[in-house]
């Protein structure tokens, strides 16, 4: 059955505050409703319980098999999800800051490869190691654990404000178990770029327009694809000041909007011009990405690689499933934009979607920078909240199992980042 019709428009929609309390009506939570924010975030905790207790229960089992399946190769979880792989760098950098040499010597990247790593994730595990003298692996480790909660409650969020709480809890279950799972429960800056996502696109449905802001400023500072976020806050900020939707019951409603257009690509302007500055030249990060052998060619690169799928033998399973996760996530795009989702929504997936099909270089990675187009699973969230009890135990139990077996082939079979 086809998803529920969502207008563009919807951004631009007055919430309505319950008639009986006559309380201000909800828009910018940096204005009057700002009291509030603290009983409205209470309230939503309440109604992502469930959700997230299953999202919790479906992860663990995935990071269980890993558990068990390296217990009888002798290797520790810890280790596996806590010191491999990018968090080599990560953990570097939060001990010892970017001047330093990386050791082991980069292969790749150069004697400047650690440019390449933006600094929240390294900045947070240095903050939290240092408050509690824990070494950085476990702090950092915390963090993305923590943050991977965090995730998971504003994609229900996001999804209940587009849908409802049923749809929102089968998105949360569903994003539990999607190949790359895993790396929620990794030292990888993933949990952290999402959580910051979700609560950010949230911000912009809601109207709190200076919330927007600041959380796209520190998930521009995070990854590179945090510009899918810049783009969602900066444009629907300027829709909503040149088309004069603003609701005139917000305070300060032009200020507002225009310090969330200023204030958003801080952050990501802010890296790229850092990394300029320290290598004497001003596309300095890009000369870096390239030195990785990460470039972007529109999908060039994506399109010979998925070619290779039915004309050269013996391919791996990692690039079968990232080639399946590929044009899944296209197919997915394509529903996305018949549901006409909000602005904002559209923006950051599309965008997404964009960087990590159009990026040359790095294809056994796609899965996992996708990972953050959370908006794509929603039309399988609405067909699981139409279908059958049978189904979903059927559609989530398989899919739990699939995806716990396949984290543990990521890593402990697979030789290269996830």
């Amino acid at each position: 059955m086809s998803a529920p019709h969502i207008p563009v428009d919807t951004l631009d929609r007055p919430h309505r505050a319950p008639r009986a309390r006559r309380a201000p009506r909800a828009g910018n939570g940096d204005g009057p409703r700002g009291k509030q924010l603290p009983r409205h975030v209470l309230a939503s905790w309440r109604r992502a319980q469930s959700a997230l207790l299953v999202h919790l229960a479906l992860r663990l089992v995935g990071v269980g098999v890993v558990g068990l399946w390296g217990h009888r190769k002798g290797i520790g979880l810890h280790e596996i999800l806590a010191t491999r792989w990018d968090s080599v760098y990560y953990l570097n950098i939060a001990d010892h800051g970017y001047a330093s040499a990386m050791v082991p010597a980069c292969h790749i990247g150069g004697p400047t490869c650690k440019l390449a790593f933006f600094p929240v994730y390294p900045l947070l595990t240095r903050g939290l190691s240092a408050v509690t003298g824990a070494p950085a692996d476990w702090a950092g480790w915390a963090i993305s654990l923590v943050a991977s909660l965090l995730a998971a409650w504003g994609i229900f969020a996001v999804a209940e404000k587009l849908y409802n709480a049923r749809v929102a809890f089968y998105a949360v279950a569903l994003y539990a178990v999607v190949p790359h799972a895993l790396v929620l429960s990794m030292a990888y800056t993933e949990p952290v770029f999402i959580a910051l996502a979700a609560w950010a696109v949230y911000a912009v449905l809601t109207r709190r327009w200076l919330t927007a802001g600041v959380l796209a400023l520190l998930v521009g500072a995070t990854r590179p694809s945090g510009a899918a976020v810049v783009a969602a806050v900066v444009l629907c900020a300027l829709w909503a000041l040149f088309t004069g939707r603003e609701r005139s019951g917000a305070r300060w409603p032009v200020a507002r909007l225009w310090a969330a257009v200023l204030i958003a690509p801080l952050g990501w302007f802010a890296f790229f011009a850092w990394v300029g500055h320290r290598m004497g030249r001003w596309d300095g990060y890009f000369v870096e990405q390239s030195q990785w052998g990460s470039t972007f060619d529109g999908g060039v690169y994506t399109a010979q690689r998925l070619r290779e799928l039915v004309t050269q033998p013996g391919l791996t399973l990692n690039q079968v499933v990232v080639s399946a996760t590929v044009v899944t996530a296209l197919v997915l795009l394509v529903l996305l934009a018949r549901q006409r989702p909000p602005a904002a929504v559209w923006i950051y997936t599309a965008v997404l979607v964009l960087i990590a099909v159009g990026g040359a270089g790095f294809f056994h990675s796609k899965a996992r920078f996708l990972l953050p187009a959370f908006p794509l699973l929603f039309p399988f969230a609405v067909a699981l909240a139409r279908a059958r009890r049978t189904t979903v135990y059927w559609v989530l139990g398989s899919a739990t199992l699939v995806s716990a077996l396949y984290s543990g082939y990521l890593t402990l079979i697979w030789n290269r980042s996830p």
